[in-house]
């Protein structure tokens, strides 16, 4: 419980820290995209700092944390799962008996706790980045999609079906498998070492 709580807390924390390089990034992926851009052909975005300098001078102060609830609802799940759950798993997999798990089950437990954490996760990937892609060029902010985190899930649900909160999920699998695997064991290997 401690580690799993843990590794949520500390997810949480960076991602407060980095939430606005995350949406500079979503922004730098979509430009070109987003009708609201296209027809105003206001927002231009250049670079990583020229972006977040951008969203705030045209969509407010806030603008880079757009998304932010989702990106912590995330990060509580996903991390949670992927390291908090990986010493558990290993053992399920670790022969008994064994006196330490071999590189082989390290690398199933890595892979079966990242596609365990986006499977858990992967509603609020979604949420998270669609608030991040949205545009709010209004100050009233009246032309949003979403009132909030919730009904952005509700209204996901309603109008694309519930698998629509699931979208992108394998591809999102295969790349947080391969990067829990490279990331939690060779964490776990130099700490045994």
């Amino acid at each position: 419980g401690v580690k799993f709580l843990g590794a949520g807390t500390a997810a949480c924390f960076a991602d407060l820290l980095t939430f606005p390089l995350d949406t500079a990034k979503v922004r730098l992926q979509i430009q070109g995209e987003n009708p609201v851009a296209q027809t105003a052909r206001l927002v231009q975005y250049r670079g990583v700092l020229g972006t977040i300098l951008t969203m705030v001078r045209t969509e407010g102060l806030c603008s880079p944390y757009n998304g932010l609830v989702a990106g912590l609802q995330r990060q509580m799940s996903f991390a949670s799962i992927r390291i908090g759950l990986y010493d558990s798993v290993k053992q399920v997999y670790t022969p008994q008996g064994a006196d330490s798990s071999s590189l082989t089950t390290r690398i199933l437990a890595g892979c079966t706790t990242g596609a365990m954490a986006v499977t858990c996760a992967q509603p609020t990937d979604v949420v998270k980045v669609r608030f991040q892609a949205s545009i709010h060029l209004g100050s009233s902010g009246s032309d949003r999609k979403y009132s909030g985190t919730m009904d952005a899930y509700r209204t996901i649900a309603r109008e694309e079906g519930v698998r629509g909160l699931w979208k992108g999920t394998l591809p999102n699998i295969m790349r947080n498998a391969i990067v829990n695997c490279a990331e939690v064991v060779t964490y776990d290997i130099l700490k045994e070492k």
